[in-house]
């Protein structure tokens, strides 16, 4: 019985060295524009960055960017990257993308655009035509990110 507490205490204290950091930080920009309800920007949690969607607002102004669904997506990616470098992340770290397209008839011009921000390593990637997205954005594109050592 002896043998197997001791046993069982050095396999916790192993577990308990190894165990890597799983704090939640909240991570927040005012170069993006600020959550339009409750939630965060993006949340860190380790080694891994999850962004919320990202619309088409200019954060200096607080309204839309003018245009159409390319000036959209330029903004939805300069807000996302934004969010990315203020937790100490960059488009390259990018491993996911969720994107929301109110027509899915635009997905030639976000591609013309989403290529510009993506060019090596390529995230994985789904897109959806959405019946609404908030405040009537184009596009919504929201992300995961991993830092690697």
């Amino acid at each position: 019985m002896k043998k197997l507490i001791g046993f069982l205490a050095v396999l916790s204290l192993i577990f308990a060295c190894s165990k890597p950091d799983l704090q939640r930080e909240i991570i927040s920009t005012s170069d993006a524009p600020a959550a339009i309800g409750p939630y965060s920007q993006a949340v860190k949690v380790g080694d891994m960055l999850y962004l919320s969607g990202q619309i088409a607002i200019d954060p200096a102004t607080g309204q839309f960017v003018p245009g159409g669904i390319t000036e959209q997506t330029q903004q939805v990616l300069k807000n996302s990257s934004a969010v990315l470098k203020a937790a100490g992340f960059s488009i390259n770290d990018v491993v996911q993308c969720q994107v929301f397209l109110q027509d899915l008839n635009d997905y030639g011009a976000l591609n013309n655009v989403y290529k510009t921000f993506f060019q090596e390593n390529l995230p994985a990637r789904a897109v959806v035509q959405a019946a609404r997205i908030p405040k009537d954005a184009l596009v919504e594109i929201m992300m995961v990110a991993v830092k690697t050592k």
